[in-house]
């Protein structure tokens, strides 16, 4: 395993991680996270991705049962949460619960969210929080005060934003170096061959100017980047799955058509590496620098072992496999735009 420095802090997170969206409580019970959590711990991934809303917080309670039972040192292990959408479950049917004041990145919120997670995980702290996205109702000089009195509370150690533009992350960090606060560390974007323009090109100036590091989510596109979609959608994957037909359009607009035919075109440059489509995607993204660590997924322990090969395709990608590769993405994002306003 490749470790790499979290931005400009000291901690060190494994280059692949594991994320518990999606799985966590509506696929897995508490002994197959467990199973697919060690086999990604015993291939060196530190790092353990999760958030108050996945599965309305059951994801977070079977994490930490699993990690409970696995016995690990708590020193070994980098654990996140992400505050935004406090829900609960329905007790009288399907769907979720919300309070008037469960919702965004008030300090109330923050600070009760955070409890409420810490809780859940069995955790004395979080080694990672981050704002799950901006909040338009709650002033952004709220939110970083209130994830001030978290860290000092030693609550958290490091907090992040996720899906804030540039604009706000500079916001933030320039009020909290103003006010003597601790400022946001690390962002959790989505990136992969197929969205890329936040991470390389929005972001582009954070990097040297505040030390930026991120922590990227769906780097296989929802699946698309697998090949699984490409003849359709297969019964079991999620996009066939209720909670998540919003991501259908991914496969059903025009931009969808296109996405599968350079997916269709990707195939012969992973089968000349000797590898399969989805570790050549979580490889490409490992290239980037500015990736501190590629969150991965997984419902089968044969997934985790699957994922972790990537680190070995990453030396095969050469300068003139990426321009191969970059020509039949033909995506690479405009720099010139001023992301400051």
């Amino acid at each position: 395993m490749e470790y790499r420095f979290l931005g400009k802090s000291g901690l060190r997170v494994s280059a692949l991680s594991f994320g518990s969206w999606v799985t966590f409580g509506d696929q897995m019970d508490v002994d197959k996270a467990l199973a697919c959590m060690t086999a990604a711990f015993d291939a060196g991934v530190n790092f353990f991705d999760n958030a108050e809303v996945y599965a309305a917080g059951r994801s977070e309670t079977i994490m930490g049962q699993a990690i409970k039972k696995a016995g690990w040192r708590r020193e070994d292990l980098v654990v996140s949460t992400k505050i935004f959408w406090g829900a609960r479950p329905n007790p009288d049917g399907d769907g979720y619960l919300y309070g008037v004041n469960d919702r965004g990145l008030s300090r109330k919120h923050i600070v009760e969210g955070t409890n409420a997670a810490l809780k859940r995980l069995q955790l004395d702290y979080v080694d990672l929080i981050f704002c799950h996205r901006p909040d338009v109702d709650t002033p952004i000089e709220e939110t970083v005060r209130a994830l001030n009195h978290v860290l000092q509370q030693g609550k958290a150690l490091y907090w992040g934003t996720s899906e804030w533009s540039a604009a706000q992350i500079r916001r933030a960090y320039d009020f909290a170096r103003r006010e003597h606060l601790i400022p946001p560390l690390m962002e959790q974007p989505q990136y992969n061959m197929l969205h890329r323009e936040r991470v390389e090109a929005e972001y582009a100036a954070l990097y040297d100017e505040i030390g930026l590091g991120t922590t990227i989510w769906s780097p296989l596109a929802s699946g698309l980047l697998t090949g699984k979609y490409n003849d359709g959608i297969p019964a079991g994957s999620r996009l066939s799955l209720k909670d998540y037909q919003w991501l259908r359009p991914l496969l059903e607009s025009e931009e969808g058509r296109r996405n599968l035919e350079k997916v269709k075109q990707l195939e012969p440059v992973a089968r000349e590496l000797d590898c399969t489509l989805a570790q050549l995607a979580l490889a490409w993204c490992l290239t980037n620098d500015d990736v501190s660590t590629v969150i991965t997924g997984a419902s089968r322990v044969e997934q985790v072992h699957e994922n972790m090969k990537a680190l070995d395709v990453v030396p095969k990608l050469t300068v003139e496999v990426l321009e191969r590769i970059e020509q039949i993405l033909d995506n690479r994002p405009e720099p010139e735009k001023n992301w400051r306003d």
